[in-house]
């Protein structure tokens, strides 16, 4: 019996899962490791082979092929890992270098692309339209990313960035990013671009959800204006994206995903700026919590 297994690798700890396909994707092991990035880059390949060991112990049988999510993406064409935050794996043949260890081979894909593929095929979108096609995933948190999924595979792309959405040019407000440009996604609708925004504008250094607490109960007028701003630009962005690839469902992740009018005001917005008489993409907030990228991981070794 062929099991999927599935490998998340993060920032502090790596997670593994082995999943029965034949049995509504039953999870027969699930373990985790700390990453112990400090240790290097060697380190953590091993830290990945000793987790399969470890679930291999448990359920009595090795992996034949290896899904793995990173952060960062590995290039296509270089097979080297890049725009990792843990940047130690940077530079490096990693997918190479796990499936060396293990002996098998090891399909990788980002964070937000084992999002997507899980919450497309176990999550919330498989649940309640299951026969979406074209599925986008977007982490709205400390930054902003997506995923592409079509036909319950993730959709790379040439140069391993196909989905990501944080990095287009939005606004000019957004300011600097990280990445070298100016106003991208990220710099507008992330977690800390809105918090930042409200201390622009009241000299208040505020968490997001306290703000969004504060513009519900209103009388607070800034914090008022920062939802308007998030629904907007969220509108504006995610526009865009419904342009573009026409999706059946977007799922949104992430901090920013669980701002409730995300749903109501951010959705109206997205019409406003579809090229169409009205908008029949559906959205949904995700279901399968953290247990998304590890499940996602293991989809991508799927059929």
């Amino acid at each position: 019996m062929s099991f999927l297994w599935g490998i998340d690798l993060g920032g502090t700890k790596i997670e593994g899962v082995i999943l029965d396909p034949h049995q509504d994707n039953l999870v027969i092991e699930r373990e985790r490791v700390p990453t112990e990035k400090e240790g290097g880059y060697d380190h953590i390949v091993q830290q990945v082979a000793r987790l399969v060991d470890i679930l291999s112990e448990k359920s009595g049988v090795r992996p034949e092929k290896l899904g793995m999510g990173t952060p960062g993406t590995t290039d296509p064409i270089t097979g080297l890992l890049k725009n990792s935050n843990t940047t130690v794996l940077n530079g490096r043949s990693f997918q190479a270098d796990v499936s060396k260890a293990l002996s098998i081979p090891v399909t990788m894909a980002n964070d937000a692309n084992c999002f997507a593929i899980a919450e497309a095929r176990m999550g919330a979108v498989a649940e309640q339209m299951p026969e979406a096609a074209v599925v986008f995933g977007i982490i709205m948190g400390t930054g902003v990313g997506g995923g592409l999924v079509v036909n319950g595979h993730v959709l790379n792309g040439r140069q391993g960035i196909a989905g990501e959405w944080g990095h287009n040019f939005l606004d000019e407000s957004g300011g600097p990013c990280y990445c070298g440009r100016v106003g991208c996604v990220e710099t507008v609708i992330a977690g800390p671009s809105l918090e930042r925004f409200y201390f622009q504008e009241s000299g208040e250094k505020k968490g997001l959800k306290e703000i969004v607490q504060l513009a519900n109960q209103g009388g607070d007028a800034t914090a008022g204006a920062t939802l308007d701003r998030l629904h907007h630009f969220f509108g504006k962005g995610v526009g865009t994206i419904v342009n573009m690839i026409d999706p059946d469902a977007i799922v949104i992740g992430g901090g920013v995903g669980n701002i409730p009018t995300i749903y109501t005001e951010g959705v109206k917005e997205v019409e406003k700026y579809t090229f169409n008489h009205q908008l029949d993409t559906r959205f949904f907030k995700p279901s399968l919590g953290d247990s998304a990228g590890v499940f996602g991981a293991a989809f991508l070794v799927a059929d």
